[in-house]
C-alpha cells in the first residue's frame, strides 16, 4: 500500500510539473502574441506621425544635388527615420547658377517658405531643420520664424566666425529649440574653443560632437585616419548616430 501511495503521490507530482510547463508555455505564446501586436502597432500608418520631418539646406557653395549633401541626405533619412528629408537650392544657385550667395539674412523669407510648405504636406510630424554652413545658419534665423515650431536644429560645420574674422553668433544667442553642432576638429570656420564659450552663453540645450582631424566639410586627411585606425565612413557614422540620439532624446522630452 505504501508503495501504491508513493506511486499516485509521483503520478501527481508529474501531472502538476506537467501542468506547470503548460501554463508556462502559455503565458510566453501570450507575451510573444503582445510583443508581435505591439511591433505591428508601432508601425501603422497612424504612428508614422511621430516620424521626423527634415528639412536640410546646403552651404554656400554647392547646391543640393553634390555629392556630399546627397550622402548625407541619405544618413539623415536612415539615422532619424524622418518621413521626408527635404532638400532645396537657393535661388542664387538654383538651375545650375553660379552667383555669390547673399547676406545669410536674405536667404531667410525663401528657405522659411520651403519649411511651411513641407510642414503643410505632412501635419503633424515633428519639424527638425538641418544644414551645412551657411545652410545651418540660416536654419537657426528661421528657427525663431512666426509659425515655425522647430523641435530642434542640425548644425553641420556651423561658420562662426565670418570673413573677417568677427565672431558671428547673435543668431545662436536667440535661440530657444534644442540644437545640435557637429563641426570637424580643423575647421577654421569655428574654432573648437570658441564654440564653447558662445555654448555656455546660449539659453538652448546644446550638443557638441566632434570629428577628430575633419575640415569644414568632415573630410579627415588619409594620415590622420591611419594613425587612428580608422576610415572616413566611420568618422561620419559616428556623427550621424549622436545626431539621431540627440533628436530622438528631445523629441522624447516633448
Amino acid at each position: 500500500m505504501a508503495t501504491t501511495r508513493a506511486s499516485k503521490r509521483r503520478r501527481t507530482n508529474l501531472n502538476e510539473l506537467k501542468g506547470e510547463e503548460e501554463e508556462d508555455k502559455k503565458q510566453e505564446e501570450i507575451i510573444e502574441t503582445c510583443n508581435r501586436k505591439t511591433i505591428e502597432k508601432l508601425s501603422t500608418e497612424e504612428n508614422k506621425g511621430k516620424s521626423p520631418l527634415v528639412v536640410f539646406a546646403h552651404g554656400a557653395g554647392a547646391p543640393s544635388s553634390s555629392d556630399w549633401m546627397v550622402r548625407w541626405k541619405g544618413m539623415l533619412a536612415k539615422a532619424l527615420n524622418a518621413v521626408e528629408v527635404v532638400t532645396f537650392d537657393y535661388p542664387y544657385i538654383a538651375g545650375g547658377k553660379r552667383k555669390a550667395p547673399p547676406k545669410a539674412e536674405k536667404l531667410v523669407e525663401f528657405h522659411s517658405d520651403i519649411v511651411r510648405k513641407s510642414m503643410a504636406k505632412y501635419p503633424g510630424h515633428p519639424l527638425i531643420l538641418a544644414g551645412k554652413s551657411m545652410g545651418s545658419r540660416v536654419s537657426c534665423m528661421v528657427a525663431g520664424g512666426e509659425n515655425i515650431a522647430a523641435a530642434a536644429v542640425i548644425c553641420m560645420g556651423y561658420p562662426l566666425k565670418g570673413i573677417n574674422g568677427a565672431v558671428r553668433d547673435e543668431t545662436l544667442l536667440q535661440l530657444t529649440v534644442p540644437v545640435i553642432f557637429v563641426q570637424g576638429s580643423k575647421d577654421g570656420l569655428c574654432p573648437l574653443e570658441l564654440l564653447e564659450v558662445v555654448r555656455r552663453k546660449m539659453n538652448s540645450v546644446t550638443a557638441l560632437h566632434v570629428i577628430e582631424g575633419g575640415d569644414h566639410s568632415f573630410k579627415i586627411a588619409k594620415k590622420h585616419l591611419h594613425s587612428i585606425g580608422s576610415n572616413q565612413e566611420a568618422a561620419e557614422d559616428q556623427a550621424v548616430q549622436a545626431i539621431a540620439a540627440f533628436i530622438s532624446t528631445n523629441l522624447g522630452e516633448r
